[in-house]
């Protein structure tokens, strides 16, 4: 488990990629802006932001294709009907985009290289 509070280094993403995979699952917390990886589900991301102090209705899944260099709003975590959400997606536009913002920010060195 990874918890990144900063952009990495394309040195850093290489050595994820190393370790986890073309394709890693993200679990952001979007008003933190932090974001943990290297996890088998999204839901272990959840439990560490929750016991860092993170609220649960701004925490998100997703993931990261390193390779392709696209980012998804997928994850079983995002079902949450109590908050409008009955998707596996992340479905308001405004969650979405920080997340999305987030992802490209830390992993901005991915499309300088």
């Amino acid at each position: 488990m990874k918890i990144i509070s900063f952009p990495l280094s394309f040195d850093e993403i290489k050595d994820l990629k190393e370790k986890s995979g073309a394709y890693l699952k993200l679990t952001v917390d979007i008003e933190k802006k932090v974001i943990i990886t290297d996890i088998k589900l999204h839901a272990d991301g959840e439990r560490v932001l929750l016991e860092k102090g993170s609220r649960s209705e701004n925490i998100w899944g997703g993931g990261i294709n390193l390779d392709s260099k696209t980012i998804d709003v997928m994850a079983v975590l995002n079902i949450r009907p109590n908050m409008g959400n009955n998707s596996l997606e992340l479905l308001d536009p405004v969650k979405r985009d920080k997340f999305i913002q987030i992802v490209k920010e830390f992993f901005g060195e991915l499309w300088e290289n």
